[in-house]
């Protein structure tokens, strides 16, 4: 009798063990440290109006209650994505001195008449400034060599217009070469000045997301070494490594001192560091812009990656833990 609730113990506990869910390491447990400068390019998922400007004195904007921020979808029931697919639904009319357009304003969909104006060349003036893509720099953090995804920057792309998060439709990420730093001091971050080749194309971007951008890395992947990947109750304080580029496009090491670790529910300010090197120092001030995504290193262990400086004393930085992105690259 005793054998037999023993045996039928056993089958509770395997059955039970079947059902219940296992937890699957969807990234792989070694990954390559980034550190390299890009150019990024992001085309929106519409056509956003960055500005308004008025027409013989009057604003037809304002008049049809456009705003900056909406995104334009359709012009007279043809949707349109790009700047040139709207002029070409425009230079359609004849002699018409007004569209409907559809447009989004956060979630909703709204739609609305605007009305034309012709120049003295007999161009239709619509009294929008408006813009369906955005370029930018920054650093990339990882590629996962196994899955060939990759993330990037660390933190959401925002279009400076609008102040809101770019929605994208796709985007690319490739070559940029560092060519100067403005240096940063107190209350006024510094950035990366670069120049871009858009022909040597790294890989594509299909999330524009508040834990950085992500995509799969299309070029050949770089012969470099692997780093473990640190879940969060392995990150300690005190010195580790960010790797960037502050030159051309040599990707080096430089010493920083982690000044504390977050492991509550906070996205992209996990790690509070300063940097400690002096040839950093010396070239940037501190964290400049195009820093963003930059890995941190400690040990043997990937563990972060770079996404803001604070404005006062910009020797100091956050970092995001490097398995937030992971796991945000593999949604």
């Amino acid at each position: 009798m005793f054998f037999k609730k023993l045996k039928n113990s056993i089958l509770l506990i395997l059955t039970v063990s079947l059902l219940l869910p296992t937890q699957i390491l969807a990234y792989s447990e070694y990954i390559i440290a980034g550190g390299e400068n890009i150019g990024i390019e992001l085309n929106s998922k519409g056509i956003i109006i960055v500005g308004t400007y008025e027409v013989d004195g009057k604003n037809p904007a304002k008049e049809a209650n456009l705003q900056v921020g909406d995104i334009i979808t359709s012009i007279n029931n043809s949707k349109v994505a790009t700047i040139e697919e709207m002029l070409t639904e425009i230079d359609k009319l004849n002699d018409v001195s007004s569209v409907s357009i559809n447009y989004l304003r956060g979630s909703k969909t709204y739609s609305t008449t605007l009305k034309l104006i012709k120049d003295s060349n007999d161009v239709y003036k619509t009294g929008l400034y408006v813009k369906d893509s955005i370029t930018g720099v920054g650093t990339l953090s990882f590629i996962d060599p196994n899955t060939k995804l990759y993330g990037a920057l660390g933190h959401e792309i925002i279009e400076k217009s609008t102040g809101q998060k770019l929605e994208i439709k796709d985007g690319k990420i490739y070559n940029s070469t560092v060519t100067s730093i403005t240096p940063s001091d107190d209350g006024n971050p510094g950035e990366k000045n670069a120049r871009y080749d858009s022909s040597i194309v790294y890989g594509d971007v299909k999330e524009n997301t508040s834990s950085g951008i992500f995509g799969s890395y299309t070029d050949t992947l770089p012969d470099k070494k692997l780093y473990k990947v640190a879940e969060p109750s392995q990150v300690k304080t005190g010195s580790a490594k960010i790797l960037t580029v502050l030159s051309g496009e040599e990707v080096k090491e430089y010493d920083i001192n982690i000044i504390s670790v977050s492991k509550e529910d906070k996205e992209t300010k996990n790690i509070l560091f300063e940097i400690t090197d002096s040839e950093l120092l010396e070239k940037t001030g501190g964290i400049v812009q195009g820093m963003s995504g930059s890995p941190i290193i400690q040990g043997e262990y990937i563990i972060g990656a770079v996404t803001h400086v604070v404005v006062d004393n910009p020797k100091r930085g956050y970092g995001i833990f490097i398995v937030n992105m992971l796991e945000e690259a593999e949604n």
